[in-house]
């Protein structure tokens, strides 16, 4: 049974999940076999492993690190917001339905015995897991239910790691007032502190750690600089939607209310020749080389929001002059109708854009594969992907059929028609591969009349291996890698 350690923080965004996912790669290249594992995440973008099982993202990302496949039993529950007070809850990577947040809080605790079963799944097959807490641990008035925390801690007899974000400031209070709200047995769990997202000269904050230590009574195991790293963030906190880059190709995503899954442009973002765009008003649209409308959690909400703040119309007047692209939610938006009988969202039907001859029907029962091949033959800007091989995943609510076709499916990896260079596709991830994008992007450089350089571009997995890499190389340098080897040769067997 593996040996176990927990990364907890004093809030959100202070970044657990980096230094999670850097823990399980320096234990890999200290020759253990890590896994990584969080009880209970709340996630709009997932992944489908090849189970055909639905995880957070932020846990796959960290098996990445450790080196193995991701499996659902490292993330037991995952919820989806589907409005502010409701989520889809999924246990053990299928949906068991939409609850309200009232409704959940009384329910999460007959979810132990599952977070438990998970747990020893995963503790039979490593020697240490890195466990991943949420949010803060001092949340007093959500102690008595807590599955992810304290709570979690306890019933898996884990030894904490408590991180402080320095840079928001306030990192003393941070750390010293989550200690205070912990109760003895809490307390005496925490074997050393964090301070996190440094930037300046490390010898200005030694007196701090003193008073620190001094006051706390555990050990600072590490002070970490501000890390440019380009891995995936939890994405309620990311900061991709302010990032900006300086590259010769214009790419816009819509970002509505409850966008999912949009780590499907992750791989643009790490292309030079590319400028990523996140643009939530029909004024900061503008016209880009191309267009994409990604996933989303209320597929029909988002389209009424695009509708109401004028984006919809701004769309359809890009339509014909630039290449646009919907991915699952995205898609079903392009085209002609939505209609929800089942009310797996709020019921009814609304229109489509009408940009794509597709009809939608949204079902309770979820699809979830995995998906690879050879791309179908396509003409306009995607034609230059025509007869690539592609892997991805599908995960949706809804069946979608092409205007004409009967009640068969669309097979196709993408679904063009209708106005010139408007395609949707259900698969995510299907741009990964750096044959792919540099095609997209070099027909868009043509179209452009501008050269692109695609030397020394990488598949996006290759280039998130060298950010692992990175990442392990900083935090074995900054933290107090003897301190917590030496936590985990006390802690107990998982």
């Amino acid at each position: 049974m593996a040996k176990v350690i927990m990364v907890q923080g004093t809030m959100s965004g202070v970044g657990k999940s980096l230094l999670t996912a850097g823990l399980c790669r320096i234990l890999k290249r200290d020759g253990y076999a890590a896994a990584p594992f969080k009880s209970q995440n709340m996630a709009l973008n997932s992944f489908i492993t090849k189970e055909g099982l639905e995880m957070g993202r932020a846990q796959v990302m960290q098996a990445e690190a450790a080196g193995i496949e991701p499996l659902c039993c490292m993330n037991p529950v995952l919820l989806k917001p589907t409005n502010h007070t409701g989520a889809q809850v999924i246990v053990n990577g299928t949906s068991i339905g939409n609850m309200g947040a009232k409704e959940y809080f009384h329910y999460k605790k007959s979810l132990i015995p599952e977070i438990k079963k998970a747990f020893r799944k995963l503790a039979g097959m490593a020697d240490v897991i890195v466990v991943e807490g949420a949010g803060s641990p001092a949340e007093v008035n959500l102690r008595e239910n807590d599955i992810v925390n304290m709570g979690l801690a306890e019933m898996i007899d884990a030894p904490v790691l408590l991180a402080g974000d320095i840079d928001r400031g306030g990192v003393f209070a941070q750390l010293l007032g989550t200690l205070m709200l912990l109760t003895e047995s809490e307390r005496a769990r925490v074997k050393g502190l964090i301070i996190n997202k440094f930037r300046g000269d490390r010898s200005l904050l030694d007196s701090g750690v003193e008073i620190l230590e001094k006051k706390g009574g555990v050990p600072v195991a590490g002070v970490v600089p501000y890390m440019d790293i380009e891995l995936e963030d939890e994405d309620s906190l990311t900061g991709r939607f302010e990032k900006r880059q300086k590259g010769g190709i214009d790419i816009a995503v819509l970002r509505y209310p409850r966008i999912s899954n949009f780590t499907d442009f992750n791989v643009f973002e790490q292309m030079p020749q590319a400028t990523v765009r996140y643009v939530a008003t029909a004024g900061e649209l503008g016209c880009p080389d191309i267009l994409f409308l990604p996933g989303s959690k209320n597929t029909m909400e988002d389209l009424r929001w695009m509708r109401e703040n004028g984006l919809e119309d701004a769309v359809k007047g890009l339509a014909g002059k630039i290449p646009i692209c919907g991915i699952c939610g995205g898609y079903q938006m392009l085209g002609l109708k939505i209609s929800d009988p089942k009310e797996v969202e709020a019921g009814g039907s609304i229109d489509g854009i009408g940009l794509l001859p597709v009809i939608t029907e949204l079902t309770r029962e979820k699809v979830r594969r995995q998906a690879n091949g050879v791309m179908n033959r396509m003409e306009g800007i995607f034609s230059g992907l025509s007869g690539l091989s592609y892997e991805g995943y599908e995960i949706h609510m809804g069946q979608s059929v092409m205007q004409g076709a009967g009640d068969e499916s669309i097979k196709s990896v993408f679904v063009s028609g209708g106005t010139k260079d408007v395609y949707g596709t259900y698969v995510h991830g299907v741009f990964d591969k750096a044959k792919i994008a540099c095609a997209l992007l070099g027909a868009l450089a043509q179209k452009k009349g501008i050269a692109l350089e695609h030397a020394g571009v990488l598949d996006y997995r290759d280039y998130k291996e060298k950010q692992y890499e990175k990442l392990a190389d900083i935090l074995s340098q900054h933290l107090d890698m003897r301190e917590i080897y030496g936590i985990l040769r006390e802690a107990h067997i998982g």
